[in-house]
């Protein structure tokens, strides 16, 4: 059964001039000439609305010559209804939580502001300081890189070399002659 009804357009009387009438359904409707006009062609004028409604604008249209008849207009499909609950529902919760996160971030920022007024000005300073001079030690380091090494003196690399190619000697004579090394 069908809750709603709309108007819609079927003709004009006999002797009822189109221009005429659209100027006084626009000025008793409040509305512009476009939208009577359209409405002449087959597009709405009014929402859909309860029988009595309906009834009465028909009543209307008709004390201006124009002939009109009432659609019956059904929902679509009754589960649309229950979607657009549960998704108002749904963005109900959604919008509640983007309150709350949004209450508490500014509630921690708050609280951040506290912590901030309550540290002294010289620690503010001493870590600006720091920060400072850990940017000059990063800097002090590209020098570093860019100058040339010195050279060391070699001996004791050739003396360590020399060591070793002594007790590899002596243990090749060992594995060779086992006798030799007795006592």
């Amino acid at each position: 059964m069908a809750d709603n009804f709309r108007v819609t357009f079927v003709g004009l009387a006999e002797g009822v001039d189109s221009k005429a009438v659209t100027a006084m359904l626009a000025t008793k409707l409040k509305t512009s000439n476009e939208k009577v006009s359209l409405f002449f062609n087959g597009k709405p004028l009014f929402v859909p609305s309860n029988k009595d409604k309906a009834l009465k604008q028909a009543k209307l249209l008709a004390s201006l010559g124009i002939k009109s008849k009432l659609q019956a207009v059904t929902n679509p499909n009754q589960n649309t209804q229950l979607t657009s609950a549960t998704s108002s529902q749904r963005d109900d919760r959604i919008f509640d939580a983007l309150d709350y996160i949004t209450s508490s971030l500014i509630r921690l920022e708050e609280k951040l502001d506290e912590l901030e007024q309550r540290l002294p000005e010289v620690e503010a300073t001493a870590i600006t300081d720091e920060h400072i001079e850990w940017q000059d030690d990063d800097l002090m380091l590209d020098d570093e890189l860019l100058t040339p090494l010195q050279k060391r003196s070699n001996v004791l690399l050739y003396s360590l070399i020399a060591t070793v190619v002594t007790l590899l000697i002596l243990l090749a004579i060992y594995l060779t002659v086992p006798n030799l090394f007795s006592f």
